[in-house]
């Protein structure tokens, strides 16, 4: 038997109410009567409702905008976890360094053709990795030489991001030695009056050879074989950027292009050079 109930409206133009009907002992609620106001009563099921496509943009174009805004936060950490690595390889060698001289009498390593430092700093480092700078991908990613590909790898053949001072300057004002005649001669740790603001260690162009920043072989090294903003700029062409230089003292540190050469070109040892080759750009 089927009971049917409604519910009038007391006043004239007010919308019908909702209706119910009840059959067979099941209430059945009538969506399509439903006023705008009406609220299902409790127990009722409505069927569910997706999003429209506005609020999927709306979505999409917050999400845009966070990543726009987080995106170049964690570019510039990530720069600077680059710079603190390299910072810590380079002071790493240049305190290598430091105990070469406290076992050789206070003399830094010879030059040499063969043996060259990286191999005679050791044990004072333990892995040829702190030779390398992480942001420095060319070295990262190039092929090793047949000397390289050996275990373990020879510390002269291993990929390297740092040069270290060939005190030209020292040996032809002190000693009057030529460029020629530096291979086997060695510097004194008492030559070096100002260690915070002299530089041994430095980074080199990627791809270059050279182990030793030699001032005075061809334009001079400190202008064309130092790679001056490696760090937080645009590249080597870049006129803004920094390098990791360490100093005699064992410290290491950024230096910003620009402030390396000039007032004071800080790779020299002696105080003639030191304010007589410099280099505003």
């Amino acid at each position: 038997m089927r009971v049917k109930t409604s519910f009038e409206n007391e006043t004239q133009g007010i919308r019908q109410g909702p209706q119910v009907e009840v059959e067979s002992g099941r209430r059945v609620w009538h969506k399509s009567a439903m006023c705008p106001t009406d609220h299902p009563p409790a127990g009722a099921v409505r069927s569910p409702r997706g999003f429209t496509l506005i609020e999927l943009l709306v979505v999409i174009a917050i999400i845009a905008v966070l990543a726009g805004m987080l995106l170049p936060a964690l570019g510039r950490a990530k720069a600077r976890a680059q710079v603190a690595s390299c910072q810590s390889n380079e002071r790493q060698i240049a305190l290598a360094l430091v105990f070469y001289a406290l076992d050789h009498r206070g003399f830094f390593p010879p030059r040499a053709d063969q043996n060259r430092w990286p191999t005679q700093l050791l044990p004072g480092y333990q892995d040829v990795k702190v030779l390398l700078c992480p942001n420095d991908l060319a070295n990262r990613n190039r092929r090793p030489t047949a000397a390289a590909a050996t275990r373990p790898v020879a510390p002269d053949a291993a990929p390297r991001s740092f040069i270290i001072n060939g005190w030209n300057d020292y040996f032809l004002e002190v000693l009057r030695l030529p460029f020629a005649s530096l291979t086997g001669k060695s510097l004194p740790e008492s030559a070096l009056r100002h260690p915070s603001d002299t530089i041994v260690f430095g980074e080199k162009v990627s791809g270059s050879e050279h182990f030793y920043m030699d001032c005075f072989e061809g334009q001079g090294n400190d202008v064309d074989q130092i790679e001056r903003a490696r760090h937080l700029s645009g590249g080597r062409t870049s006129r803004v950027g920094y390098s990791n230089y360490a100093f005699a003292d064992g410290s290491a540190r950024l230096v910003k292009r620009g402030q390396l050469l000039y007032p004071l070109n800080l790779w020299m040892v002696t105080d003639y050079w030191r304010t007589n080759r410099v280099f505003s750009k």
